[in-house]
């Protein structure tokens, strides 16, 4: 059936670790803060859910059957991250800022996002192999969620309470860059487990 408690440990595992959308999420908490920042920090936990159901009610019989399809989605995906880090490494720490990311663009953060695909896909093909298809999906995407809604916004505040001590310094855009660095190593290292 279901190994709860691997899923669990896999979930807080990958899910807590720094990725390309906990460096995304802990740059939004450096731009405008925690509080501005919850919306686009649900969407990204929400945007897991679009990984989740597609992998979990047949988008791994797909890839099976087509090999190159992972592989061209996880370049896809690192391109669009690849982007955000050029974006961050440019940004600027701006308090109060008139517009933070929304519900929507938190939505589209893990489904081009290769490290999700790769822990959705290990979490149906490890712990809940052989399980119902709509109770293992459905158990796969409640434990992730909960995970989510606690590491989520703890990267987030991170961003924020950097933000805060290097706002306004020659530090602040040493930290952009880094962020970015970070994003970018984070994909080249999902993009190497890939290929």
């Amino acid at each position: 059936m279901i190994d709860l408690i691997g899923l669990a440990l896999l979930g807080v595992a990958m899910i807590a670790s720094p990725g390309p959308a906990n460096m995304v999420l802990m740059t939004a908490g450096a731009e405008f803060g925690l509080r501005r920042a919850l919306p686009f920090v649900f969407g990204v936990a929400m945007g897991k859910q679009l990984v989740i159901w597609p992998v979990g009610l047949g988008l791994l019989a797909a890839t099976a059957s087509l090999p190159g399809l992972a592989t061209a989605l996880a370049f896809l995906s690192a391109a669009y991250l690849l982007w955000l880090a050029w974006r961050i490494a440019g940004a600027r720490i701006v308090a109060g800022r008139a517009r933070p990311p929304r519900f929507a663009a938190g939505l589209v953060v893990h489904p081009l996002n290769p490290k999700a695909w790769a822990l959705v896909t290990s979490a149906f093909g490890v712990y809940a192999a052989g399980a119902p298809p709509l109770l293992g999906t459905l158990i796969v995407a409640l434990t992730f969620l909960a995970i989510q809604l606690v590491f989520h916004p703890l990267w987030c505040w991170g961003g924020a309470r950097l933000a805060h001590a290097v706002a306004g310094t020659q530090a602040e855009r040493a930290l952009m860059i880094c962020l970015a660095a970070l994003t970018v190593a984070s994909v080249v290292v999902v993009l190497v487990n890939v290929g």
